[in-house]
């Protein structure tokens, strides 16, 4: 997995920082049920991503991001552009095509509604957050020249996914639900820590005082809901954790 601090480092600070945070904002928002905030952080977000795909299509990046006066028009044109050597085809093609889409939720969709028997503000969020992983997945293979699983581990990584369930002072977290299993604790604090996470501090922080690996650990790994590396010192969720997480225990 590529360190979460070196992603996208042939981008420029000023359009990767900004690539990141929205990103961020996307993924934080979602997994808090702030759905309207979601879809317009993803509209900042293909802004930035435009940016970048144009600077490195024209070999020269701007010294921020910007946004087109007319956006779908805009993503088309890129098509257009002389072949470059590496991610020629995700660059002028797949991610301007699926940008639109994304930017669109943000327009004209608002991301607010008024009337109709069910509103689609989550299924719009839903839409907004998956596409802009994919992108950002995406950007990470083409400039890294790693595979795809490479490439969504090291974007999961990047974000830590706060809920109000879950307390942390900096040194310990704590689930706020006393009376959650021990099993549903360890999953929502994994969902709550990007990337490996020391089996150590889970045992810390679920407070159980058994046999932790046993009884806790190795019964969610036969479930495939997470992985225990090689060395049995840490782990990490699964997306099948990460579905459980987000549709039964949050």
């Amino acid at each position: 997995m590529i360190d979460a601090a070196k992603l996208l480092a042939t981008v420029p600070t000023p359009l990767r920082d900004p690539l990141v945070a929205e990103y961020k904002g996307i993924v934080v928002a979602y997994a808090e049920g702030r759905w309207k905030l979601a879809g317009l952080d993803g509209g900042r977000f293909c802004e930035v991503v435009f940016t970048i795909v144009e600077g490195a299509l024209s070999g020269s990046f701007p010294s921020g991001p910007s946004k087109p006066s007319r956006f779908p028009e805009a993503c088309k044109a890129l098509e257009n552009k002389s072949p470059v050597v590496v991610g020629d085809r995700s660059l002028r093609i797949l991610i301007p095509r699926v940008l639109p889409g994304l930017y669109e939720i943000r327009n004209n969709r608002n991301v607010g509604h008024v009337g109709g028997d069910v509103s689609p503000n989550k299924m719009d969020a839903t839409y907004v957050r998956d596409g802009a992983t994919w992108v950002m997945a995406e950007l990470v293979r083409v400039f890294h020249g790693v595979s795809t699983a490479e490439a969504q581990e090291s974007v999961d990584a990047l974000v830590e996914r706060k809920h109000p369930l879950v307390w942390d002072n900096g040194e310990v977290r704590r689930v706020l639900a006393p009376t959650m299993s021990a099993a549903d604790k360890t999953l929502v604090l994994l969902f709550s820590s990007p990337g490996w996470t020391a089996i150590a501090d889970l045992q810390k922080w679920t407070k159980y005082k058994n046999n932790y690996v046993s009884q806790i650990l190795t019964p969610l790994a036969d479930k495939l809901l997470i992985e225990i590396d090689d060395a049995g010192r840490r782990l990490m969720l699964t997306p099948l954790g990460v579905e459980r997480v987000e549709t039964q225990l949050l």
